[in-house]
């Protein structure tokens, strides 16, 4: 029988699993909390409540539903299907939930390991950032059976303002992608725009303002122009976490047969950028080595 949800364990908490999970708690879940750096899991417990656990299987034990923020396809495996892992913990008619940004194929491979443990399964990776997760307004993609997303989205509902089910497992990884793909090129083109604003002795936040408009507008033009004109990239999304996305991406394609050649690029272009000990900064640096490469000329 699915079990009411009123104890979950959260698994990750860096700087989008540490806001989320505090969504939770807030709602008034009782919320198990694991991290690698123990030290973490217990300042969050010290601001949140709820109680922190030395393994994934341990803070996993009696939960209604687990919830996993980590850093790539081996912290998931580790984190879900390790030897101290969460689902080995989880009974029947519970749920696991995963927020990274991961493989589809991982995706599928956690859906059958679900599956044959009686374990619902839904990919869940999430945008919006940092600011996004502490201000609860992520939009959540997910990949999954119908009946468990319909149980797993309340919880969701917390730090999601936009939460849908793209299809069976795996979608939701496969959206992400897309999300990825198209901010990407968004980005290296209002990193020209702005660049061949300045070379052309306009002034960059004039010409935001006007252009931001029209047919040019998105989200990051809006919320990257000013730091971007100011040159200040120690902040949002950084470029090691979206070179690791991208490299999904393009190795999807691979399979896919899909052509991502403006993709394929400015995943080049970040390569640069990390030369430059960008590893760190925001995606939105792509302006800074276009800076660069104009001083190197010089």
């Amino acid at each position: 029988m699915p079990h009411e949800i009123s104890t979950v364990a959260f698994l990750g908490l860096g700087v989008m699993g540490y806001p989320m999970a505090g969504h939770l708690a807030q709602a008034g879940l009782d919320v198990r909390v694991y991290n690698r750096t123990r030290a973490k899991a217990a300042d969050w417990c010290k601001e949140h409540g709820g109680s922190h656990h030395a393994t994934p299987a341990e803070a996993a034990q009696g939960a209604d539903l687990v919830l996993m923020c980590v850093g790539n396809d081996d912290d998931v495996r580790d984190v879900a299907l390790g030897s101290e892992g969460a689902l080995a913990a989880l009974a029947r008619g519970t749920l696991l939930v995963d927020h990274t940004t991961a493989s589809s194929t991982l995706a599928e491979e956690l859906d059958a390991a679900c599956h044959q443990r009686g374990v619902g399964f839904i990919d869940a990776p999430v945008s919006g950032g940092q600011q996004g997760a502490e201000n609860g307004v992520l939009t959540i993609m997910c990949g999954g059976k119908d009946d468990d997303f319909d149980r797993a989205r309340p919880a969701l509902n917390h730090y999601g303002r936009a939460v849908t089910l793209m299809g069976p497992a795996g979608s939701g990884q496969l959206t992400k992608m897309v999300n990825q793909i198209c901010i990407a090129g968004l980005v290296q083109g209002l990193s020209e725009g702005l660049h061949f604003a300045e070379q052309a002795g306009l002034d960059q936040q004039r010409v935001i303002e006007v252009i931001s408009q029209g047919a040019a507008g998105s989200w990051q033009m809006e919320n990257r122009h000013a730091t971007m004109i100011a040159d200040s990239y120690d902040h949002g999304f950084a470029v090691d976490w979206m070179r690791k996305d991208l490299g999904i991406c393009l190795d999807q394609a691979r399979q896919l047969k899909a052509r991502l050649p403006v993709t394929a690029l400015v995943d080049q272009f970040y390569a640069d950028v990390q030369s430059m000990g960008g590893g760190r900064w925001d995606t939105s640096s792509l302006l800074r080595r276009l800076h660069a490469k104009v001083e190197k000329k010089d």
